[in-house]
């Protein structure tokens, strides 16, 4: 280790070791980037977002067995091919607060999150790995609660074959990923009580969407909570580490509450909508560089064409996974964030694309920003 790095681990040590810690000395020592040493990335991306630490274990472990525990016991309980129709409930009950009827919405919701998060960053093995810390109140041996993974092979819905995003279109990839497989049997099956790291984050979103009934899942959420989960379940400190998921959970929804107009189609244009936001990239463009700006126009290359994923999915398509959190941590570390997302965006168009140099993009985009 360089004694620069050292050095620079101190001052993060310095700070944070203060009795109370200064968010704007934080913060422009997280601009730079933060090293992953000793937990700092993990503890000033909590910080950043401003959550307390008390109570928010038993909280996320009221809401795994209020939200994904007891609805199978409750479904046991009922009997999953019980046709009585004179029963209370059952599940051909029409009733809209019928529990069945919310068993069967939610799985809607939760189909598409599988296939999502199964997909997550295949280019790399991660998410396929088995966790060290999988969710012990759900795999109880005991008890033989329902997983969501059983959940999904259970369910006899039919899922459609064809994904739409958020704007509609079909397959949106990134030129640096790769495919992900195809079927569920092309992922390995991993022995009981084990649980792949898709299966931590899929949890994480389907707690989301039962909190959150006014946005619930949207397609894009699985690339917004994969690196925050990557970054908590490898963070060096295994105390930390331990409780990646309910880390995880608290500051994807703070982050959520931040950007989660981008995923509601009913505010697309109004000005928090993305495309207000969409249209904020050309009309700046057009201030910074008026050549590239009308020959984007000439060749009708409209901002939805690229802008729409590099703002709702902060850039994490169009980067490896570490640059992607290397971005992030000038990301979130910047007071006005999604307006140094904007002037990133910028960038991109101005340099040569695809761009591999990360720290070019942030730099030249700092510099944008400090012209102003």
């Amino acid at each position: 280790m360089s004694s620069l790095h050292k050095s620079r681990i101190a001052e993060f040590q310095d700070v944070l070791g203060e009795p109370k810690i200064v968010l704007q000395k934080l913060r422009e020592l997280c601009f730079s980037g933060i090293p992953f040493d000793g937990g700092l990335r993990c503890l000033c991306w909590k910080v950043g977002f401003a959550w307390g630490f008390s109570g928010l274990l038993e909280l996320y472990s009221q809401f795994l067995k209020e939200m994904i525990i007891q609805p199978g016991i409750a479904k046991a309980n009922l009997g999953v091919s019980r046709e009585d129709v004179t029963l209370e409930d059952h599940p051909l009950n029409p009733n809209p607060d019928s529990r069945w009827n919310t068993y069967f919405k939610d799985n809607e919701v939760l189909l598409q999150i599988d296939k999502d998060v199964r997909r997550l960053c295949p280019d790399m093995a991660f998410f396929q790995r088995p966790t060290d810390y999988p969710c012990l109140l759900i795999l109880d041996p005991q008890n033989e609660f329902e997983t969501l993974r059983k959940r999904v092979e259970q369910t006899t819905l039919k899922s459609q074959t064809v994904a739409r995003n958020r704007s509609g279109v079909t397959n949106v990839s990134s030129p640096l990923k790769t495919s992900a497989p195809n079927s569920l049997s092309e992922y390995e099956v991993l022995p009981n009580g084990c649980e792949a790291h898709w299966e931590v984050v899929e949890r994480i979103l389907f707690i989301y969407a039962k909190l959150n009934p006014g946005i619930a899942y949207v397609q894009g959420m699985n690339e917004i909570v994969g690196p925050l989960y990557y970054t908590f379940a490898t963070d060096p400190n295994s105390d930390w580490k331990e409780h990646a998921e309910a880390d995880t959970f608290f500051c994807f929804t703070n982050l959520m509450a931040e950007i989660r107009d981008n995923f509601i189609k009913s505010l697309d244009d109004s000005q928090c909508g993305i495309t207000y936001k969409m249209e904020k990239v050309y009309s700046t463009l057009k201030e910074k560089d008026v050549e590239l700006y009308l020959k984007l126009q000439e060749q009708n290359i409209k901002p939805q064409f690229f802008a729409f994923r590099w703002l709702t999915l902060l850039l994490s398509q169009e980067f490896l996974l570490p640059d992607v959190i290397r971005i992030w941590d000038s990301l979130f570390a910047d007071d006005n964030r999604f307006d140094f997302l904007l002037l990133l965006t910028l960038r991109m168009l101005t340099l040569d694309y695809p761009i591999s140099d990360v720290h070019l993009i942030l730099k030249k985009a700092k510099e944008l920003q400090d012209s102003k």
